[in-house]
């Protein structure tokens, strides 16, 4: 394959992110890289075509650093991916579950699954990455240990699942964006229902969110989500990542946005895309 042919996700191989690339886009190559700053980078060089970045999950919330990082990567959001999240306790061929003592896995994954790791009685032991769990035990071998990872990983590392589904909370999942670095992506078809993606900055002036915000509801326009934080360490104006519902053409978001402008030092689309039809499922 090219590398034109390669979709980028922070990681390492048999993560999450991986299985949310394969099941997205099966033709690509998956292609890891440890931070996301170099998995941005990896999309914004042409190393790779596609960027798949996860943003929230339904349990932990937003994914830490993702949100600062959007508005500087030079790149654009064309889709959505939301991804049902599952554990697997795997183990090396010949362990047997009543042998194992101790799940491995990143802090995140061990939480998510502390009940049942409760119920089996087994300590635990934190390190960086659920599918490097299952690579560590793969290259040193202990049946005391199991990993707590994708299923995914238990087939690339030659490990075997003792439990499935282990996760706590079975609504658990994971929002991804997928992100290109073509200035001008070609727009969704109109007969899907979409969402556009923006960042702004009010001025520093009372009620100048308030202000900022009123064309929306004037305008009959939903906003899915508005999250705030700062910038460059600066106390006195904040930076927002925000979703609306439909197209910036559209003529309600459209006088939305000129409202919004107006009380906005800064303000950047930084995608349109179609929503993923899991927003709709109960």
């Amino acid at each position: 394959m090219t590398k034109t042919n390669r979709i980028a996700f922070q990681g390492e191989l048999g993560a999450n992110s991986h299985e949310a690339c394969a099941a997205a886009y099966p033709d690509m190559e998956p292609a890891p890289y440890p931070t996301f700053e170099e998995a941005f980078e990896a999309v914004k060089s042409g190393e790779c075509r596609l960027g798949m970045i996860p943003v929230e999950n339904s349990i932990a919330g937003r994914v830490a650093d993702v949100h600062h990082l959007l508005p500087s990567s030079g790149l654009k959001i064309i889709g959505e991916r939301f991804k049902p999240i599952h554990f697997q306790l795997m183990a090396n061929p010949g362990a047997k579950l009543e042998d194992i003592q101790t799940a491995v896995s990143m802090p995140i994954a061990l939480a998510q699954c502390r009940k049942t790791l409760r119920r089996m009685a087994l300590k635990t032991e934190s390190v960086g990455d659920t599918a490097g769990a299952a690579r560590m035990l793969s290259q040193a071998p202990d049946l005391t240990k199991a990993a707590v990872s994708p299923a995914l990983a238990a087939e690339i590392y030659g490990l075997e699942i003792l439990a499935r589904d282990i996760e706590d909370e079975h609504h658990n999942t994971t929002r991804f964006l997928i992100m290109t670095a073509e200035k001008d992506p070609a727009p969704p078809p109109f007969t899907e229902p979409c969402i556009t993606s923006f960042v702004f900055r009010v001025r520093n002036l009372p009620a100048a969110l308030y202000k900022a915000l009123g064309g929306f509801a004037t305008n009959g326009v939903n906003i899915s989500k508005l999250e705030s934080y700062m910038e460059n360490g600066a106390w006195t104006a904040t930076f927002f990542y925000a979703e609306a519902d439909g197209r910036p053409e559209d003529r309600g978001l459209a006088l939305a946005f000129d409202e919004m402008r107006f009380f906005c030092e800064k303000f950047e689309l930084l995608g349109v895309y179609p929503a993923d039809p899991f927003r709709t499922r109960g």
